[in-house]
């Protein structure tokens, strides 16, 4: 690990959750408790839908999990029916946010540009977005992935270094596939060395997280390559037992 700050394990509900989902909290708060007083340090923060975030910021007061929200809108207010605003957010207490996530991209065409706005509008609000960048399977298959990565990373990312990148390669994302650890190393190491051309004295400290198909049985050899600082984690962050798995994983 590059960066100095501890390993962070996100999860990411997607649109999954109801109220009676908020029990895996209460778990995954006693199991983090439990953990660190053994020694593990990683910080784990969950990302809910929208309807959650009051709920679960409440139900994960006075606990080690922080909150976080799935998207924003660039702006503040107006007449966005629909969308949620960055301060909206924070005004539940959620203290992250999701931008530019490749179920976004694809499923409502985001451009970088938007994602960038989105991004900006997170720090404005004083929470920090979680910029998540990745290339396609056929953009792979052609031998595009640096060069969609540099692209995405130029367009996307605020000038303002406080934020957390995620790596999902989007082909890999709940199929069950996962890239070779040299293909995720190679990854983490270009997307390294873009942030400290880019942000000289601080992009040595920006937490890249990998994502696509992280799962317990995987999470230790992945969490073990250089430059991989945590994990974004689908599915299997909707149930504690799984998702503190992956946390315990973590080196310490």
């Amino acid at each position: 690990m590059t960066a100095s700050s501890n390993y962070l394990i996100a999860g990411n509900w997607k649109m999954n959750g109801l109220k009676h989902s908020l029990g895996e909290l209460d778990a995954m708060a006693k199991g983090v408790k439990a953990g660190s007083a053994n020694g593990a340090s990683a910080d784990m923060i969950v990302c809910v839908p929208a309807s959650l975030l009051t709920l679960a910021v409440e139900r994960c007061a006075n606990t080690p999990v922080e909150i976080g929200g799935q998207d924003c809108h660039a702006n503040a207010s107006g007449a966005h029916t629909g969308d949620i605003s960055a301060e909206m957010i924070a005004d539940t207490g959620a203290k992250w946010v999701i931008t530019g996530h490749s179920e976004r991209r694809t499923d409502h065409g985001e451009s970088d540009s938007e994602v960038k706005a989105k991004s900006e509008a997170a720090q404005r609000a004083g929470i920090v977005p979680i910029i998540c960048i990745g290339e396609t399977g056929e953009e792979r298959e052609q031998g595009r992935t640096l060069d969609v990565l540099e692209g995405q990373l130029e367009g996307s990312l605020t000038n303002d270094g406080d934020f957390v990148v995620a790596y999902e390669p989007v082909w890999a994302i709940g199929t069950g596939l996962v890239p070779t650890l040299d293909d995720i190393e190679a990854a983490h190491r270009f997307i390294r060395e873009y942030l400290e051309n880019r942000y000289p004295g601080s992009g040595s400290d920006v937490r890249i997280l990998y994502g696509g198909s992280v799962k317990p049985g995987n999470a230790a050899e992945i969490l073990g390559i250089d430059n991989v600082n945590g994990a974004l984690v689908g599915g299997a962050s909707l149930k504690a037992d799984d998702f503190l798995g992956i946390w315990r994983a973590a080196p310490s």
